[in-house]
């Protein structure tokens, strides 16, 4: 290209694609011009500077602002509060409510505190504990006091306040139907006289005809088209469970006696239970239609035991009825609302419900069930129920007729479904406002149930203790049995005949003798005494058996007395002491004391008399004091070990544990033998 006018190339622009910044042209000594690198830029201390180390990351980053993070600003802010707040935070003081027993972290909850503290402070009480053990009031009251907090002392059945016996207005009261106990002896037609009643055959579908659980129903009367609840009871156990808990569960006992067999044993526990429960009876004198029938025998017989029928000058009402032909039954049913409206039985259906529970059990579909009867209140699906140290929510009711329904009121037998576990018969059903409080009450309940079991188990240690201290003082030992026999006159045959077994020393204790088979109550009450079950002529039933394999009680079974007597007269002479008899073997006399460093300390003897045998009892006997006694450990001949030495030689002794010997003393050698004795 040609050049300027001064033939020189002119300086060209910087094109849009060159570096914007200024640049200098410097000519040298042949006038060409060649750029100078601009010089290097100085930047300003900025917070990359104060980072530290200058990477090419940084340095590209260098005039982006860095934002603050989210958590950053936080700490920030938090920092400037601390700062400006020096002053320390003043301390709550709370009122901590403890009950009897609570656990540290639970305290320390309460009262806002570290459960660390608390464990710090019991440490210096010289305690150590984690947060979940158990401490008492006083414990937890001394902390809490220490800690600043003001404490309230409450007891932890303080949470079953109000679940009961809550009294109602009598304007808000309305009458209820009369609940009604079927009891008498066995097969005297309990079960058939409420089959009548229901119209509906009950007998057949229970096993033998015999009633296997407690069934509770409604029958309307015909006459006054009330209803009338029907408990129909198995026996007599679970009545007097109930009682025993305080639970007045009938209104009125309808006595069923069959009038062609009389008052039985059954019928007279019957009448004792209505007494103890203070409850009115009526006398069903049943099976007037069999051939043999002598009704006016039932009332001369119930003379005897303090039932005086109206015909008789008393105020027991008896009806005579026939279950089989329906005789009498409207009869019946008008006398039993009759009393109802004597008892005047009024209740509030408005409140909360409140029932006993008469059976539970497990069912495989359904989970637990309970046979409830409403008492009080209604009783609705979706309540929030306990029993004894169950609870739940009611998920189903179901009526006796096996409908379902959405509500059951007073004197209503209903089957409850959606309970935790399966209550005990007899235990109270309460609704509960929220299931907080159900756990507070189910967990302080199983809380006393346990106390009580370990209670029952301590003081059944004691009171056996001093039984046994007893029979040692006595010199006496028990031998506990439960017979069964198939008739009155072998029982009692039986008895007898185990009666003569008895000595000073030894004796046959009869826990339970009676007629029929072995059930399994009484496998119940063998395990409790751990005792044997003998049946003469009778069988255990099923569920017997199983409980006693279950178990490990044992039953045997016998059809003739000799030898039923000769194998208890056995198992009794087991508990004789046995004779303990000293045959005297040899004596020897010690000359010398050796001492062997491996062996101790061993006697040189001369056998004076007998025989001394190694393993053998000995006596070491000092100026005719006897001062020890055990065994012969070593027998030494010379260098030989012996079994034996004979009278007249001289052998080396040493004794098992013992090694104070001395010259001089005497040596007895003798054997114990024991002799089991027999009656």
């Amino acid at each position: 290209p040609a050049g300027g006018p001064l033939g020189r190339t002119p300086a060209v622009a910087a094109g849009p694609d060159e570096d914007d910044g200024p640049r200098q042209i410097r000519r040298g000594p042949g006038g060409a011009a060649r750029p100078v690198a601009a010089p290097k830029t100085t930047h300003k201390p900025g917070p990359q500077k104060e980072r530290g180390r200058l990477t090419v990351v940084t340095a590209l980053n260098a005039d982006e602002v860095r934002e603050r993070s989210i958590a950053s600003f936080r700490r920030r802010t938090q920092r400037l509060k601390g700062h400006a707040s020096n002053e320390p935070k003043e301390k709550l003081i709370r009122e901590v409510v403890i009950p009897e027993a609570i656990t540290i972290q639970e305290l320390a909850n309460r009262m806002a505190e570290r459960a660390v503290d608390v464990i710090r402070m019991l440490m210096k009480q010289g305690a150590m504990h984690k947060i979940t053990d158990v401490i008492d009031a006083d414990t937890a009251q001394l902390i809490a006091e220490e800690l600043g907090h003001t404490v309230k002392r409450v007891a932890a059945s303080d949470v079953e306040e109000g679940l009961f016996d809550q009294v109602d207005d009598s304007t808000d009261t309305e009458t209820r139907s009369p609940v009604v106990t079927v009891m008498g002896h066995v097969d005297h037609g309990k079960t058939s006289l409420l089959d009548a009643l229901r119209h509906a055959n009950v007998v057949s579908g229970e096993a033998g005809g015999i009633t296997q659980h407690i069934g509770a129903y409604q029958v309307v009367s015909p006459e006054s088209g009330k209803k009338i609840t029907f408990i129909d009871t198995p026996g007599h156990a679970a009545f007097t469970a109930m009682r025993a808990r305080g639970a007045k569960v009938t209104d009125i006992v309808v006595l069923v006696v069959a009038a062609d067999d009389g008052v039985m044993p059954q019928t007279v526990e019957a009448i004792n239970h209505a007494k103890a429960a203070r409850v009115p009876i009526i006398v069903a004198i049943n099976k007037i239609d069999k051939p043999d029938a002598k009704p006016e025998r039932v009332r001369t017989e119930l003379l005897q035991h303090e039932v005086q029928v109206e015909s008789f000058g008393g105020d027991v009402v008896d009806v005579e009825v026939s279950a089989k032909n329906k005789t009498n039954l409207d009869k019946l049913l008008e006398m039993i609302a009759l009393q109802a409206d004597i008892l005047d039985l009024k209740t509030n259906s408005e409140r909360p419900a409140e029932g006993t529970v008469i059976e539970a059990k497990l069912d495989r579909g359904r989970g637990p069930v309970a046979t409830v009867l409403v008492q009080r209140g209604t009783l609705r699906v979706g309540d929030i129920i306990v029993a004894g140290a169950e609870m739940g929510r009611v998920r189903a009711l179901i009526s006796d007729q096996g409908e379902t329904v959405q509500e059951a009121g007073p004197s209503v037998p209903v089957e409850v479904l959606g309970f935790n576990g399966p209550p005990e018969a007899g235990d109270r059903l309460a609704v509960v406002e929220n299931e907080a409080r159900a756990r507070q009450v189910t967990s302080y309940r199983a809380h006393q149930k346990r106390e009580n079991a370990a209670a029952s188990i301590s003081g059944m240690r004691g009171s056996l203790e001093q039984m046994m201290s007893q029979l040692k003082t006595a010199g006496r030992k028990e031998f506990p049995l439960i017979i069964k026999a198939d008739v009155q006159g072998s029982l009692e045959a039986i008895l007898g005949s185990l009666e003569k077994l008895g000595t000073d020393e030894v004796a046959a204790r009869i826990l339970h003798a009676g007629v029929g088979g072995i059930s399994e109550s009484d496998v119940t009450l063998a395990e409790g005494f751990n005792a044997a079950i003998i049946g003469f002529s009778v069988r255990a039933n099923k569920e017997a058996a199983a409980a006693a394999k279950r178990n490990g009680i044992e039953i045997r079974y016998y059809n003739i007395i000799y030898d039923l007597v000769d194998d208890v007269k056995k198992a009794m002479s087991g508990l004789l002491a046995p004779t303990l008899r000293e045959t005297m073997l040899g004596n020897a006399a010690i000359l010398e004391i050796f001492n062997i460093s491996k062996v101790g300390k061993v006697a040189g003897c001369r056998v004076t008399d007998g025989t001394v045998e190694r393993g053998a009892n000995v006596r070491l006997i000092r100026d005719n004091v006897v001062v020890h006694e055990g065994k012969l450990s070593t027998l030494k001949r010379f260098k030989d070990e012996v079994k034996e030495v004979q009278s007249g030689q001289e052998c080396g002794m040493a004794f098992e544990n013992y090694h104070d010997m001395r010259a001089g003393d005497v040596i007895e050698c003798y054997r114990v033998e024991t002799i089991q004795r027999s009656l």
